[in-house]
């Protein structure tokens, strides 16, 4: 059954790339949705399966891929409780996406191109979590970035499209030069790329050294450090964050799967499929518990002043996978893995309701250009306070009642309280991270679906109505200077006019996007209560993963539910404080925005600029290349090349040209001089030889 599973979609996604446009619209779409929900039906028997405890680690051997001396890659599809959770994922959202689509991309011409690259994209994923050896977990993991990279730069006519393809692409080849060298060091080191038996032969290795950069270093903090560069890459960890925000030129469908719930979370994936090699270093483990504390924190602070509801919640993920990640360094890895689980429904839920609103403002992006939508589109407001309520964590410490959030979140923060050392620095950023969660998520909700209507007959909205050819998600934006002024809906209320002049009005999606939210909106209300005991209960964690699965930490899970009261609480009173900070800020005094900006103008700056990481990046690396480039296009190609090469070759024939022109007068007396010089010469020559 993996089989089908894994390979169906790349028959569709085939199917629909060569047939495109002789295939049709119809037909791709039918072939490439009915492929991933088929997937689908066949993953989720698989995963219960594993929950129920019954299921035992399987391998199918498929071909032999390369063979040399001792080096052998086999193909080989492993499924085991963490590819289970996996396969879930990635099918579940995968298939809403691909029916989501068809409502979104209505109007798109190039269809049957959109939806083959949905389903390349997932199969290149779905060989990712399911591969038994490192080489072909590589294939599968430059396959969803050539994916990824396709899909952002769908709309490639748009320049803006085309350059956040570009650099999605060159800043995860950034990272994977450390998977790659992470690769060949694991296979030096163990002589195979076997995953099983790198994982069974780990523990024998700590302690030893490797030479590296001129250095004896020990051996498992290398490898490990170098595997995870890659993950950073993938996953959008601070450093090689840069290319996730500007990813959402792509089609919101895109986002949602992309960007939300699957290949961004490769990395943790691979962070903990590979745990027992991390176990052995504990200073790996430090790393990646305080880069994931950064970036949580980083993405969270960035995400209050954003006003681009795509761009809100592209930093939300940069921030959750900060907790995966932080959960993972902390040896809390059945926690990261929940987070990821309970993640990809209520992000992907969050993504699809965003392009829903965006659908309904003819493709307007900008929040202050939003309000009052909750009685326009009903169904896409519950849907989005759903997983609003899922993000933020809503629930009560010490019950069962909870949204998705509550459940996953919450154990990655008593976790790292519970583990002690960097945990405690995790967690405080951690409990501050969730109150600016809150913040955001509500302020999202307040703009969107409360408040005076900011959008009727307003001319920003009538000049972004989608064109037919689809080459655009959205526009630009007004002048961002000027957002503390216009984020308040007082102040958008005062400049707009009322609802239903200029004949435009909000709409509802069709069903089609509808239907994929409700199923959402249930995992994302649901998923947490249903399945937290076999992906955190000590007891139920324990039977649940194997251990040459995951190193599942049964002890630190008893000491996480044995936390003080306080720690349980904390992210209930944050969560409460920033839903009433969003309140009084965007409903109750919404002059408040306005004022904070002009107060702290700084830092607002600051956040607005996403920490200057972009601008920093221009002066260190873009610009230095650029000049570097230039310099020997000038110097070198043209200066020196091209002079004394095809230039300088035709300068000489020029030259051999001119002097031969002058030879040829018209005058029989010139010509019989010019052959009495060169018989004289010939017999000169003939008699001195």
């Amino acid at each position: 059954m993996i089989v089908y599973i894994v390979l169906l979609p790349l028959l569709a996604a085939i199917i629909a790339g060569l047939g495109n446009k002789v295939l049709g619209k119809l037909p791709a779409k039918l072939v490439t949705t009915g492929a991933l929900f088929a997937s689908c039906a066949m993953s989720w028997p698989i995963f219960l399966s594993y929950v129920a405890g019954g299921a035992e680690p399987t391998t199918v051997p498929l071909f032999t891929w390369l063979q040399s001396g001792s080096f052998n890659a086999m193909w080989e599809l492993r499924l085991d409780a963490l590819t289970a959770v996996m396969l879930v994922v990635i099918t579940t959202v995968s298939a809403l996406v691909h029916l989501y689509s068809w409502g979104y991309m209505e109007e798109e011409p190039d269809q049957p191109r959109f939806f083959a690259y949905l389903s390349l994209f997932t199969f290149a994923m779905l060989m990712l979590v399911t591969a038994n050896n490192l080489l072909q977990m590589f294939f599968g993991w430059e396959g969803v970035g050539l994916a990824s990279y396709l899909l952002i730069g769908f709309w490639f006519r748009k320049p803006s499209a085309s350059a956040a393809a570009i650099k999605a692409f060159v800043v995860n080849r950034v990272g994977d030069l450390g998977f790659m060298l992470g690769i060949f060091g694991t296979y030096l080191v163990f002589d195979t790329i076997s995953i099983p038996e790198i994982l069974a032969a780990a523990p024998s290795m700590a302690g030893s050294t490797i030479g590296f950069l001129g250095s004896r270093l020990d051996t498992m903090t290398v490898l490990c450090l170098l595997l995870f560069v890659g993950a950073c890459g993938k996953s959008a960890q601070l450093g090689l964050h840069t290319w996730l925000p500007d990813a959402m030129e792509g089609p919101t469908p895109v986002s949602a799967l992309i960007h939300a719930a699957t290949m961004v979370t490769a990395g943790v994936f691979m962070v903990c499929r590979l745990s027992p090699m991390f176990e052995t270093s504990e200073t790996a483990l430090h790393v990646v518990t305080y880069v994931g504390a950064a970036t949580c924190l980083f993405a969270a602070t960035v995400g209050t002043v954003q006003t681009d509801i795509k761009r809100v919640i592209a930093y939300s993920t940069c921030s959750q996978l900060g907790y995966m990640f932080f959960a993972a360094g902390v040896g809390a890895y059945g926690a990261a893995m929940f987070h990821l689980f309970t993640h990809a429904f209520f992000k992907a839920l969050l993504f699809l309701g965003a392009g829903s609103v965006i659908h309904a403002m003819h493709h307007e992006q900008d929040m202050r250009y939003y309000g009052a939508l909750r009685k326009e589109i009903p169904i896409t407001f519950w849907a989005m306070t759903a997983g609003t309520l899922a993000i933020t964590g809503v629930g009560i410490p010490g019950t069962l009642f909870g949204f998705a959030g509550f459940f996953s979140k919450d154990s990655i923060i008593e976790s790292a309280y519970a583990a002690g050392g960097p945990g405690t620095t995790a967690f405080i950023i951690g409990v501050f991270a969730a109150l600016l969660t809150s913040f955001y998520s509500w302020r999202l909700v307040f703009l969107t679906f409360f408040g005076a209507p900011r959008w009727a007959g307003s001319e920003h909205i009538q000049h972004a109505v989608h064109d037919a050819h689809g080459h655009g998600d959205h526009h630009d934006h007004p002048d961002e200077e000027d957002a503390g002024h216009h984020d308040s809906p007082s102040h958008a209320h005062s400049q707009g006019p009322v609802v239903g002049t200029a004949g435009y009005h909000p709409h509802e999606s069709p069903w089609v996007m509808l239907l994929p939210l409700v199923v959402l909106s249930a995992g994302a209300v649901l998923a947490g209560f249903l399945f937290h005991g076999a992906f955190i209960d000590p007891e139920g964690g324990a039977q649940f993963w194997d251990a040459s699965t995951l190193a599942f930490n049964e002890h630190l899970m008893h000491a996480s539910h044995e936390v003080p009261k306080w720690v349980k609480w904390s992210p209930f009173v944050v969560m409460l404080t920033g839903l009433t900070v969003a309140w009084l800020a965007y409903i109750r005094h919404t002059d408040w925005p306005a004022r904070f900006t002009a107060t702290f103008r700084e830092l607002y700056a600051f956040l607005l600029n996403k920490w200057y990481f972009d601008e920093l990046y221009d002066a260190i690396f873009v610009k230095p290349a650029f000049s570097i480039g230039r310099f020997f296009w000038k110097r070198g190609d043209i200066g020196l090349i091209d002079r004394f090469g095809p230039n300088g070759m035709a300068a000489l024939v020029v030259a051999g040209g001119r002097v031969t022109r002058r030879l040829q007068s018209g005058y029989l007396y010139t010509y019989a001089l010019v052959m009495l010089m060169g018989l004289a010469a010939a017999v000169t020559w003939a008699i001195t030889r």
